[in-house]
C-alpha cells in the first residue's frame, strides 16, 4: 500500500504492490502499522528513534511497515519544520496534517480522542489490512480514543510513562521524581491544562482494546504497576542495529587532546547534568565533554563558566558521536528523573565504553546486567568512580569488554527483534488470531 496525505487530512490509498504478496516459506510478509505522535525527522527524543529502528529492522526482514505520525504536533512544539531529511529506508511514512494545525493537537490532548485525525487514521487502517497495529506515543495523534481503531493484533509500547502520568515523565512539579500523585497541581506547574478524561475511567475502558502492552524495562513495568496501571506488561528493551561501525577495541587517535568523560543527551533539568558539572569543578584530572542541546543549555553553560575542563560540543551527527563514545573513559548518565530505559547506555556498551550512572530508575538493572560500569547516588560517589575508571586501566578494560559482550547478548537487533515477534505471536495465540500467529511464527525465523 502507498498512501499520501493531502490537504485537510485526506488520504489517497493505492493497492499493495505485488512484491508484498509472498514471503519466506511461501507465507506472505507481515503488515505492520506503527502509530505515533513523533517520528524522525518530526521527532525530539529517543522514543521516535526507537520506533524508526524497529520499523527499519522489520523491513530488512521482508515485512511491510507503515508509520503514521502527527506532523502538525511536531511543528507546533518545535516552532517550525525539521531540518533533517527523511531517510529512504523502505518504511512507508504518512505524516498527518490538517488545516486546524495546533488546534487538532489541543483537542486530542483535552478530550483524549482523535477529534481531527480519527477518520483519516481509520481509513488508513482499513485500507492497509494490517496484521499488527502497534501504538507508541499517541498522546497528541489520537489519545486513548485511538486504541479502538483497526482490526489487527493491537500492541502498545510504553516509551514514556504517559499511561500513568499526564506529563509523561513522572517528574513532579518540574523539580523532583514523582513519589505519589499530585497530578492537577503538577500539570499546572508545567502550565498545561488538566486532562479531565483521566479522572473518568475512560483510559481504562480503552485499554481493553489492546492485546499486548510492552514496557521498556523491568523498572518501568514496576513503576506502571505502582501507579495503578491495570494491565499486565511484557518487557522488551530498546536495541541498536549492527556493531556501530569499526571495531572499538582497535586503537585509533582520540578526537580530544586530554582524557575525557562524556555526557550525551538533551540538556534539560531532568537529565541532572548540573550535578556532573559540579563534580568536575572538583575533579580536574580529565575533561567533561557534553554532547547535546536543549532548553536548559544556557543555564548549564553559565554554571560551567570558567571551568576549562567542561566542553559543550552541541548536537553531533552519528559518525562524530560514535567517535567520541569510542575514546571516552566512561559515559556519565546522571538523569534525575525516571527514565523508561536509557538508549545511551547501550550505545556506550556497543562502543566498548563503560558507564557511570545514577542509582535511579532502570539504570541499575542495565548496568548490573552488563557488568560494565558503576552507580552513584552522591557527588562523592561520582568523583570516586571517575577517579577509579581513569586510574585503573585494567579495571576499565574489563568493564569495556563486559559492555561490548553484553550489548550483543541482550540489546542487539538480532536478539531483540525476534523477541518482539515472539511476544506478538504469543499475544496472537491468546487472542485466537490463528493466521496472524502463524505468520508471526514464520517472521520470528525469517
Amino acid at each position: 500500500m502507498s498512501a499520501t496525505v493531502v490537504a485537510g487530512g485526506g488520504v489517497r490509498v493505492s493497492a499493495a504492490p505485488t512484491a508484498d504478496a509472498v514471503g519466506a516459506g511461501g507465507e506472505r510478509p507481515l503488515r505492520f502499522c506503527m502509530i505515533t505522535t513523533f517520528y524522525p525527522p518530526y521527532n525530539f527524543g529517543g522514543d521516535g528513534i526507537g520506533i524508526q529502528r524497529l520499523s527499519q529492522a522489520l523491513v530488512r526482514r521482508g515485512h511491510h511497515v507503515t508509520v503514521v505520525h502527527d506532523a502538525d504536533s511536531f511543528v507546533m512544539l518545535n516552532g517550525g519544520e525539521p531540518t533533517a531529511p527523511a531517510p529512504a529506508d523502505g518504511v512507508e511514512v504518512i505524516g498527518l496534517r490538517s488545516r486546524f494545525g495546533r488546534l487538532a493537537s489541543l483537542l486530542t490532548h483535552q478530550t483524549g480522542r482523535p477529534v481531527v485525525h480519527g477518520a483519516t487514521i481509520r481509513r488508513i487502517l482499513e485500507a492497509g489490512d494490517y496484521d499488527v497495529v502497534n501504538f507508541h506515543n499517541i498522546s497528541l495523534v489520537g489519545g486513548p480514543g485511538l486504541l479502538q481503531a483497526g482490526a489487527g493484533l493491537k500492541v502498545m509500547m510504553a516509551h514514556e510513562h504517559w499511561l500513568i502520568c499526564p506529563t509523561h515523565v513522572l517528574w513532579r512539579h518540574d523539580r523532583e521524581p514523582c513519589s505519589g500523585r499530585e497530578c492537577t497541581r503538577c500539570v499546572l506547574s508545567y502550565r498545561r491544562p488538566p486532562q479531565l478524561w483521566r479522572y473518568t475511567g475512560y483510559l481504562e475502558r480503552q485499554l481493553e482494546h489492546v492485546d499486548l502492552f510492552i514496557a521498556m524495562s523491568e523498572f518501568s513495568r514496576a513503576k506502571h504497576r505502582e501507579f495503578g496501571f491495570p494491565r499486565e506488561m511484557a518487557v522488551l528493551p530498546y536495541f541498536l542495529p549492527g556493531d556501530g561501525g569499526s571495531d572499538p577495541m582497535v586503537a585509533a587517535e582520540s578526537p580530544h587532546a586530554r582524557p575525557y568523560f562524556l555526557f550525551v543527551g538533551r540538556l534539560e533539568r531532568i537529565k541532572g547534568l548540573e550535578d556532573v558539572i559540579e563534580a568536575f569543578r572538583a575533579y580536574r584530572d580529565a575533561d567533561l565533554l557534553v554532547a547535546g542541546s536543549g532548553t536548559h543549555e544556557a543555564e548549564l553553560r553559565r554554571q560551567a563558566a570558567g571551568l576549562e575542563n567542561v566542553k559543550f560540543l552541541g548536537r553531533l551527527d552519528a559518525a562524530r558521536l560514535a567517535e567520541v563514545y569510542r575514546h571516552a573513559i566512561a559515559l556519565v548518565v546522571p538523569s534525575a528523573g525516571y527514565e523508561t530505559f536509557g538508549i545511551i547506555l547501550i550505545e556506550s556498551f556497543r562502543a566498548a565504553t563503560p558507564v557511570i550512572a545514577r542509582r535511579l530508575g532502570p539504570f541499575p538493572e542495565i548496568v548490573e546486567r552488563a557488568g560494565a560500569g558503576e552507580l552513584f547516588s552522591t557527588q562523592a560517589e561520582l568523583i570516586d568512580a571517575l577517579a577509579r575508571l581513569q586510574q585503573d586501566t585494567a579495571y576499565r578494560a574489563r568493564l569495556a569488554a563486559n559492555g561490548r559482550a553484553a550489548f550483543f547478548e541482550h540489546w542487539s537487533e538480532d536478539v531483540v527483534v525476534p523477541r518482539y515477534l515472539e511476544l506478538l505471536r504469543d499475544a496472537a495465540e491468546r487472542s485466537g488470531r490463528v493466521q496472524t500467529a502463524r505468520l508471526l511464527s514464520n517472521g520470528v525465523t525469517s
